[in-house]
């Protein structure tokens, strides 16, 4: 007996470290994916079982958004915490010398230049595996990456090595899913807590689903270039199923926080394939809007939330999350602290050139700032890269395409809501 109570004793500690253990986080990202492009968002063919599990275990703001609706921005955001402008990751691109074409000057030394000076800035902006470092966790990079090597994210480990936006970080998904199940099991060897950001080139272009899945939908969609889109959404939610049962049948699931959305939206353009005006790059909600989902069994209560978040507010959800105290003071909030979330009305963001108009000014390559204020949405144009474009104000409760402008006749709320605007950043 003295002995059996003695062993449990000695035990105790080891129980005690386990429960205290700070929780694992899987960042999933989708890439380029309409906001209602999913069954529990209401699209009446698109199936997705995996992610619709995902959303009914989690607290999901079907109101999600992310301030910027293009690629590389919109993940220095998600991986800083801060605005386009905070942390001058504008555009994907640096500037095109005048008198070069694009292909060529993706190869030339001012394009890696360019992307060294672009990547300096996410260094000193600072990440969030560089933050999690502090309390010990391992990090690895998946799938779409902008600045050059994952090191330069503060990742421990990764698949891309400096590539312009993945290099072989873009076989994960598409071609397996092997290096994050190896990752986690050297973390466990380890018994270091883990971060994983799989953000797949899916459902993005090219548009090359497995057959079986293209059958599924090519009669039921308006065009080939649709089903293959549709197609690739059940493909990106078969390896969301993958990964998310990879956790759970290892035993991971109470201590471990899935976040899910995605980069910027995307609308098919049906005979082209290649996006439509009011999706990618745009400052409509199109592309700028997505579902936020944050899973964490025993700690979260799922529900479906109208509450706007934005994400920026991941930065500081996931810091609290784990108990780091941040060192600076980020933009966003706690979408775990409900006060925080119900008080918060109003969210911001921005939209720039693809291409950098200057690589250390990020006013220079403005296009609209934008806010939402309940279901009011302003968008400003800068007339410096968008001369011919109006202010705009939509009812997104009445009009979630934003299809009529009512800035005309509401001057007097343009004008407030201006303000507003212009007090929270104004070039």
């Amino acid at each position: 007996m003295i002995r059996r109570l003695f062993l449990s004793l000695l035990a105790l500690p080891c129980l005690l470290s386990a429960a205290d253990a700070p929780p694992n986080i899987v960042m999933i990202i989708s890439d380029d994916q309409l906001w209602s492009d999913y069954s529990f968002m209401g699209h009446p063919v698109i199936q997705t079982p995996n992610l619709d599990r995902l959303a009914k275990e989690s607290l999901t703001f079907t109101r999600g958004y992310v301030p910027c609706s293009l690629c590389c921005p919109s993940l220095a955001s998600l991986i800083t915490g801060l605005y386009p402008h905070q942390h001058k990751v504008t555009s994907n691109d640096p500037p095109i010398p005048a008198g070069m074409k694009p292909r060529e000057f993706q190869s030339s030394p001012q394009f890696d230049a360019g992307r060294e000076v672009v990547s300096k800035h996410l260094e000193e902006a600072g990440t969030l595996p560089t933050m999690l470092k502090e309390k010990g966790y391992l990090s690895l990079q998946t799938g779409k990456w902008w600045q050059k090597s994952y090191q330069r994210g503060g990742f421990t480990h990764g698949m891309t090595h400096g590539g312009r936006h993945g290099d072989e970080g873009l076989n994960i998904g598409r071609k397996t899913m092997q290096p994050i199940y190896d990752f986690i099991s050297e973390a466990k060897k380890e018994q270091k807590p883990f971060f994983v950001w799989y953000a797949p080139m899916m459902p993005h272009d090219p548009h090359t689903p497995p057959q079986r899945l293209f059958d599924k939908y090519k009669d039921k969609a308006p065009s080939e270039k649709i089903a293959k889109y549709w197609a690739m959404v059940d493909w990106f939610d078969e390896t969301c199923g993958e990964l998310i049962k990879h956790i759970d049948d290892n035993g991971m699931k109470e201590n471990t926080i899935f976040v899910y959305l995605s980069d910027n939206g995307w609308i098919t353009n049906p005979k082209t394939g290649r996006y439509a005006e009011k999706s990618k790059q745009s400052q409509y909600d199109g592309g700028l809007r997505t579902p936020i989902m944050i899973r964490w069994p025993g700690h979260v209560q799922p529900k479906m939330s109208e509450d706007l978040a934005e994400s920026i507010d991941l930065v500081p959800t996931l810091l609290h999350a784990v108990g780091i105290k941040p060192t600076k003071t980020f933009p966003g909030i706690d979408l775990l602290d409900d006060a925080a979330v119900t008080a918060r009305k109003t969210i911001y963001g921005e939209c720039f050139t693809h291409n950098f108009v200057d690589l250390n000014n990020p006013a220079a390559s403005l296009r609209w700032r934008w806010l939402i204020n309940g279901y009011d949405k302003l968008i400003v144009p800068n007339k410096a890269n968008q001369p011919d474009d109006v202010v705009e104000l939509y009812d997104l409760k009445a009009d979630p395409t934003e299809e009529k402008n009512l800035a005309p006749e509401n001057a007097d709320k343009v004008k407030a809501l201006t303000a507003k605007l212009n007090a929270w950043w104004q070039p």
